[in-house]
């Protein structure tokens, strides 16, 4: 393929995606590409949708697949700063895979090959040789067999969530800083007190709206309290009043576009410093799904806001339980706290091979779990055998060629995101968008 029919390429797979969108807010997609261009990790965080056309055309590869590791929960942008903090519903604090936007059920080595391409970007960033990068790959797979071969086997040798009971080196260091984080210090960022109350600060990206916006995500907000898991209420406001509503406009690289609602809640008692702020925010189609034709994952679904709730409850082991789903506008959007204990692994600070090889074996660990905890021994049908088991049984087959598989890919696509990102910078300067 030439430089041109791969530009050409670039922009039919993005206008395919993003198209829509773009002609709603075309401001909130120039922001989005130039904050795309500023680098091939960036680019790649931002392009998911050209991954996928790529791992169903030039990059296509059966291997390890079969009927069932085929319908597997997946992430499905499974990058390598998609990972941080949170607080689960036994109130434990847990470092493991966030932002579950894009899951939904396909083949588990899309996940893997996702990581893998990302390490070799930031490999690359941080100006690793191509056998460091090679390195860090080989950590990843090998916990992650590991890992799920350990849960396979029963879990006695299994290592489990990364929490401060286990948890060292520089995942501690962000567990810790997270359990810092209050939620006094939240709310006196966001929020302002007026005549003895606590409002919503208005500000860039923050707006007032109007009654009737209000009344609407109100009932929309009332109706997400029936998706509430009845285990996780020990855990939420014992009021259900809304104190102010705020409309935001995502300026991220996955937001553009978006339009999301933050609400101010009372708290379990009076006192304004245990007040709450949840987020209403439309979900959209997982760029994965476009590529996947399986109508018993797509019927599952009641709309894109369920499909995102329930994905990360299925994803995530005892996950946050203000995790819900309701309808605005007859969209789904997905609802969620705002949670103070939030906090992101910086990649800035880990440079040194050493350390970046400890810290990708334990998220190695951390997407074995993942694919493992969603399947017969939950509570959701849709994946209704053990996902371990049938990976494990599927990279036995070849097992001397699942390290060398992966190793190859990130290294070769790597390569392909880097000159993409170059391609993709000529096309949006020189205006090749349309819309833009």
């Amino acid at each position: 393929m030439t430089t041109e029919q791969r530009a050409e390429r670039l922009v039919e797979v993005l206008i395919a995606e993003f198209g829509e969108l773009i002609a709603l807010d075309p401001a909130a997609f120039r922001r989005k590409f130039r904050k795309m261009a500023a680098s091939p990790f960036a680019f790649y965080r931002g392009s998911a949708s050209v991954f996928y056309a790529d791992l169903t055309g030039d990059f296509a590869d059966e291997s390890f697949l079969d009927e069932r590791t085929s319908r597997v929960w997946i992430h499905g942008d499974l990058h390598a700063e998609n990972f941080g903090t949170y607080m689960n519903s036994s109130g434990e604090l847990v470092f493991n895979v966030n932002d579950f936007d894009e899951a939904y059920v396909g083949p588990f080595s899309w996940d893997l090959k996702r990581f893998v391409a990302s390490v070799a970007l930031i490999g690359y960033a941080k100006a690793l040789s191509d056998d460091v990068i090679t390195d860090l790959v080989t950590r990843f797979a090998t916990s992650y067999l590991t890992e799920l071969r350990a849960i396979a086997a029963g879990g006695d040798d299994a290592i489990g969530s990364i929490t401060l009971a286990n948890a060292d080196g520089v995942l501690r260091t962000v567990l810790q800083q997270a359990r810092l984080n209050t939620r006094v210090d939240l709310l006196r960022e966001q929020t302002t007190i007026d005549n003895y109350e606590r409002r919503f600060a208005i500000g860039d990206g923050v707006f007032e709206i109007d009654d009737e916006t209000w009344e609407q995500v109100a009932y929309a907000y009332h109706r997400y309290l029936g998706t509430l898991p009845a285990a996780g209420a020990t855990l939420r406001p014992v009021a259900t009043h809304i104190k102010d509503i705020v409309l935001r406009k995502g300026v991220g690289i996955g937001s553009a576009g978006l339009p999301s609602y933050n609400l101010l809640l009372e708290g379990s008692t009076q006192a304004l410093e245990n007040d709450v702020i949840i987020y209403m925010k439309q979900a959209q189609v997982p760029a994965v799904a476009r590529h996947i034709d399986d109508e018993r994952v797509r019927g599952y679904f009641r709309h894109q806001g369920h499909r995102t709730a329930e994905s990360q409850r299925a994803l995530q082991a005892h996950a946050d339980p203000w995790v819900g789903f309701t309808e605005l506008g007859g969209i789904g959007q997905l609802v969620a706290e705002v949670s103070p204990y939030a906090a992101d692994l910086d990649w800035a600070d880990v440079n040194e091979p050493e350390d970046l090889a400890a810290v990708i074996a334990d998220l190695g660990r951390a997407v074995a779990r993942m694919h493992s905890v969603a399947d017969d021994e939950s509570s959701h049908d849709l994946v209704d055998y053990s996902t371990e088991e049938a990976i494990v049984a599927a990279v036995d087959k070849n097992d001397a060629a699942f390290v060398p598989h992966l190793v190859e890919f990130a290294h070769a696509y790597g390569l392909r995101a880097r000159e993409d990102h170059q391609i993709f910078v000529d096309l949006f300067r020189n205006g090749r968008f349309p819309g833009l």
